[in-house]
């Protein structure tokens, strides 16, 4: 039979209603399809708001294909796809782009659960799903269909495809042409995709053309860290070489920076103040921050930092219920929030344009998983307007915290994008002598795990801006009058000195208090796992009341904690920043308390 892929010609060339890569990624699959001495599997990379997806709904006219298989890692991926194929979609791609004039379209067939049948892709022409949907022994799709059933098959999120669930997909249609489309060919495990890149648009070209943010990195940089050495508790000044070093190298280190409540408000106050000049600037507070931590306990710690500042925060993970994040996103669409705080859940296929500012509380070993990170701050709120207020964005770390160190890896594909990243956050030759000291002083070894560290007091932290593309002539004139008029020293002190956010203590107690119920909940999701018992059992509810063992270990940590300050069940919100701060210091009682209570 004959398919639309190959009885119709898109409209691609000088065609406005398609990006500029998409043109030229059409015009590239093209061809490699004619070219018969061509490789199986391809690659294709493309930043995040470039066009990806019109890229895969485009692939099957290059290739004139029977039938398409387009496969996501994801649902939320895969159902995004099948509305850009989706003819009673009013935004499907082919006609919101122009780029077929009337029918007929593509068939476009989704598998999900067992509501598709093979009927149902005998009369498709693409077929799009998600992975989960073709794993398992027996896989009735794998089994089922013939061997040349998919003449071509088009991997979104491509880096994913080396894993062995993958390869098994790729063997079952042995003749399939096989593309790839990524932001990175990297894998979080640092393996490269599959196939021969033969196309990729730099970032720092798709700021030019106004298709994703102008971004800049803020880093934290103190001259000097003092910090106690575990092995023999002396005090000792390190500089910042050091402290990069030991960011590379010593992961309690590196997640002390990112846990000490004063290192961690630096981060927070740094994220505020840049959030500020772009809302400033844009003229929209619309424009929001997100922030990458550690786990489940740190995400309450960031959440409870920015609320004490007054911002509005919440955070998703993925230990929460889905009815509980799908609150906390619904807050996030309907601009209810300031602050958004994740660990590694708002990745592949999460957009949402108005997050301006990536606050890093997280170690990020490999560079797949930060490219994936920052590209939530990459997609434009102004589409085709470079240079536009609203189309900037910002990355904040510290340079204690070993962001990202490899990237080399880049240059396996693009030597411009790693060219970007260099420029974006480099991780030497910055002088920072002017800057003031940091005092960390971490507990002894025994007293707490060793990656926990409580910092005393910081001065005078630096900021250093670092922009991606050439500077303006008209900002350099206005800055050299600035140099003249009050010296160069007064005006670089006066830059980048980062001011701490003023935080009320009525804002540090609401936070502090609403901070308990998750600081319970992990502490008695720990002592359950450490003593190897199912959080869902009743084993422990001795009064049969149906309760589970989380519940019957949580109520136990809460009654010592009201215990500990002399309040009932019911009066949390009388609790006064005192009361909070005995909470604080008495903690490791209050678990002993409530553990020798359950067991």
């Amino acid at each position: 039979m004959t398919t639309p892929f190959q009885t119709r010609q898109p409209i691609v060339d000088d065609n406005d209603g398609l990006r500029i890569p998409q043109r030229e990624v059409y015009r590239r699959l093209r061809g490699h399809a004619i070219d018969a001495g061509a490789e199986r599997e391809v690659g294709i990379i493309l930043p995040v708001g470039c066009g990806k997806s019109g890229c895969i709904a485009l692939a099957p006219f290059a290739f004139q294909a029977n039938r398409a298989l387009v496969v996501a890692p994801g649902l939320t991926i895969a159902s995004q796809l099948h509305a850009d194929f989706d003819p009673a979609n009013t935004d499907m791609f082919y006609t919101k782009s122009g780029t077929l004039m009337g029918g007929p379209y593509p068939e476009p067939v989704e598998i999900r659960g067992n509501t598709t049948n093979r009927g149902d892709l005998d009369e498709g022409h693409v077929v799009i799903t998600n992975i989960q949907q073709l794993q398992g022994e027996g896989n009735r799709w794998l089994q089922g269909l013939p061997d040349d059933y998919f003449d071509l098959i088009l991997f979104d999120e491509g880096h994913h495809n080396v894993a062995s669930s993958w390869e098994t997909l790729k063997a079952k249609f042995p003749r399939a042409k096989i593309v790839n489309f990524s932001a990175t060919p990297l894998r979080a495990d640092g393996k490269l995709m599959a196939g021969q890149v033969i196309y990729s648009y730099p970032v720092a070209r798709a700021i030019q053309e106004g298709y994703v943010k102008r971004l800049k990195a803020v880093v934290l940089n103190p001259r000097t860290l003092r910090y106690v050495r575990d092995e023999d508790g002396v005090e000792i000044d390190v500089t910042l070489d050091e402290v990069k070093r030991l960011g590379e190298d010593d992961s309690d280190f590196r997640r002390s920076i990112l846990t000490s409540k004063e290192t961690l408000g630096t981060i927070v106050d740094a994220s505020i103040r840049e959030l500020q000049k772009l809302r400033a600037a844009a003229g929209d507070n619309r424009l929001k921050i997100i922030a990458a931590a550690l786990n489940f306990a740190h995400c309450a710690q960031v959440v409870a930092a920015y609320r004490e500042r007054g911002l509005r925060a919440d955070f998703v993970h993925s230990r929460e219920d889905g009815a509980a994040n799908l609150a906390v996103m619904s807050k996030l669409e309907n601009h209810q929030l300031d602050v958004i705080v994740q660990v590694r859940k708002l990745g592949e296929g999460f957009d949402h344009k108005y997050l301006a500012v990536a606050a890093v509380f997280n170690v990020f070993s490999n560079l797949s998983p930060f490219v994936q990170f920052v590209g939530r701050v990459m997609r434009v709120v102004k589409q085709n307007a470079p240079g536009d207020p609203a189309n900037n964005g910002v990355v904040v770390f510290h340079a204690g915290a070993n962001v990202a160190r490899r990237w080399e890896d880049f240059q396996q594909y693009s030597e411009a994008d790693q060219g970007y990243f260099d420029q974006l956050l480099p991780l030497e030759g910055l002088d920072f002598d002017s800057a003031d000291e940091l005092v960390i002083e971490p507990e002894i070894r025994g007293q707490r795990p060793s990656n926990q560290v409580e910092v005393k007091s910081q001065t005078g932290v630096l900021l250093e801006e670092i922009p991606l593309i050439g500077d303006d002539p008209d900002d350099l004139a206005q800055l050299d009058r600035l140099v003249a008029k009050y010296g160069a020293p007064a005006l670089q002190e006066r830059m980048n000195e980062l001011a701490p956010i003023p935080v009320t203590k009525v804002r540090a107690r609401q936070a502090k208090r609403l901070e308990i119920s998750e600081r319970v909940k992990t502490k008695a999701a720990e002592i359950l796992a450490d003593r190897g018992i199912n959080p869902g059992g009743k084993d422990l509810d001795r009064l049969r009341l149906g309760k589970t063992n989380l519940v019957v270990m949580m109520s136990s940590l809460h009654r010592n904690v009201n215990e500990t300050v002399g309040r009932k069940s019911g009066e949390r919100d009388e609790f006064t920043r005192q009361q909070l701060d005995q909470i604080d210091a008495e903690w490791d009682i209050i678990v002993e308390k409530a553990v020798k209570e359950t067991f």
